[in-house]
């Protein structure tokens, strides 16, 4: 949260690029361990993130048509609204923790 300064601005930022994905991508909060932070960043279509990127990932978002259309219809920013009600933040945290490492 530091490098954020709050989870809602967190939450609005990762919403914000999120949401810029055009067509099929995903949304990732990843641990960066060249600068030893957390970033928020995006991929088209299926593209991995380490693989590509060498971040890790620690928390997607799946921002496909698919993810949201069935019960959203084409209202992305409803569903990023809601989708932070599902995250599972112990996860997220094990995952950076074992990042870290």
């Amino acid at each position: 949260v530091t490098r954020f300064g709050s989870v809602d601005s967190f939450i609005s930022e990762f919403n914000t690029k999120a949401a810029g994905i055009q067509g099929s991508g995903w949304g990732w909060l990843a641990y960066n361990p060249a600068s030893k932070s957390v970033d928020i960043v995006t991929m088209s279509n299926q593209d991995p993130l380490q693989p590509s990127t060498g971040l890790v990932p620690l928390l997607g978002i799946d921002m496909w048509e698919h993810a949201f259309y069935l019960k959203y219809q084409n209202d992305k920013a409803t569903y990023l609204k809601n989708i932070w009600q599902v995250v599972n933040w112990a996860n997220v945290e094990e995952r950076l923790a074992h990042a870290i490492k």
